[in-house]
């Protein structure tokens, strides 16, 4: 008896270090991967050291260990100025986050943090700072239960907060709609309000044609010069913030010009007959076949096809099924609208006749070279 029980003694005891060891592995595991000015505690961040400090958001070696955390506290960090949707994505249960005696501030064209999932953000130095989130959260501000704290230790609501002199910045782009003809000039006014007062940016994608920007206290010019068809459809952004939020008006750039027939290639087979294309031009150009002068007729076994639109041209082609002979010869193709129009030709050999005509030139180059024993003929 006193055996079994000495038996189930080891037994429980070697479960027992087993766990303790198991957790003990935990611990030493979280503890690498916690970054070294902060400490790390079961579901927990704290980053108070002064002196080593942090300049970005803590994160850990792994998802799943961020994935755990629930709580994460920044005090005291003089270099730790921002915080963004990046930064909170793999924090997915965090519920509490405090950030004090920071350099937080709200940074314009930083996109603004999620924080749908946290429950209370603590003391910020300049309560203006934070006006951004109250506006972004909107009507869900008071579901989100964040609290402000005084430095006296009170709190009030976010979404009680009225502060003088702080207005959400508003943008406005005149003309609001752009329709001008290759080669003109134009100008893109931006009119922007806000308190305090916001910072202008034009944001847009590359521009080929040439361009200079005027500014006078909150309104800017932008002036386009020469305007190129390259820059069709491009995005042209006026964007005003402050530390209260952001706003930005936008326009698209609708350059009209005649088209241009980029490429006309040799046909070939897949599941029909193809001879590809590819054109540009604003409006979307009309398009003609020739066939030695003639117009062709399109219908269910003949007709332009156009497959994809990129680069900034349509790309096609004039597919045929089932050609024979009396398709052969040279095809033109037009393209035409209210700007002018454009014509490119090439000969076209398809169906049997195509099988043959390629047998044809093998034939000659056999007949040429012949004397080549690889071929295994010999010439005359």
């Amino acid at each position: 008896m006193e055996g079994a029980e000495m038996s189930a003694f080891r037994r429980c005891s070697g479960v027992f270090l087993l766990g303790l060891c198991c957790v003990l592995m935990e611990l030493w595991r979280l503890g690498a991967a916690c970054p070294a000015s902060c400490t790390c505690s079961g579901a927990r961040i704290a980053c108070v050291d002064q002196e080593r400090g942090i300049m970005a958001f803590p994160v850990l070696q792994s998802e799943l260990e961020m994935d755990n955390i629930t709580d994460i506290y920044i005090a005291n960090q003089s270099s730790f100025s921002s915080i963004n949707d990046k930064d909170l994505h793999y924090y997915r249960n965090l519920t509490n986050l405090t950030v004090t005696n920071s350099r937080l501030t709200y940074e314009f064209e930083r996109q603004q943090p999620v924080i749908s999932v946290l429950e209370d953000i603590s003391t910020f130095k300049h309560i203006k700072s934070i006006m951004w989130m109250k506006l972004w959260l909107g009507e869900e501000a008071d579901a989100q239960e964040l609290q402000c704290i005084a430095e006296d230790g009170g709190r009030k609501p976010l979404t009680r907060l009225k502060l003088p002199h702080c207005m959400v910045p508003m943008a406005t782009l005149s003309p609001s709609k752009v329709m001008v003809q290759e080669g003109a000039d134009m100008v893109l006014t931006c009119n922007t309000s806000g308190e305090p007062s916001p910072e202008l940016i034009w944001k847009m994608t590359p521009l080929i044609s040439y361009y200079e920007i005027e500014a006078s206290g909150q309104v800017s010019e932008l002036h386009l010069y020469n305007l190129s068809s390259l820059d069709n459809n491009c995005k042209i952004t006026c964007s005003a913030g402050n530390i209260v939020g952001e706003n930005e008006s936008t326009v698209l750039l609708n350059i009209l010009f005649p088209p241009n027939i980029s490429k006309l290639s040799d046909a070939y087979q897949d599941h029909h007959w193809c001879i590809p294309f590819s054109m540009s031009g604003n409006p979307k150009p009309k398009l003609r076949w020739l066939l030695n002068g003639e117009p062709v007729n399109e219908g269910p076994y003949i007709m332009t096809m156009i497959h994809d639109f990129s680069e900034r041209e349509y790309h096609g082609c004039l597919q045929l099924d089932s050609p024979t002979h009396i398709n052969n010869g040279p095809y033109t193709l037009l393209a035409s609208n209210n700007y002018g129009q454009d014509r490119k030709t090439i000969y076209v050999v398809v169906g049997v006749a195509a099988v043959a005509f390629t047998g044809f030139l093998l034939m000659l180059v056999i007949l040429k070279f012949g004397g080549n024993s690889k071929f295994g003929i010999k010439g005359k």
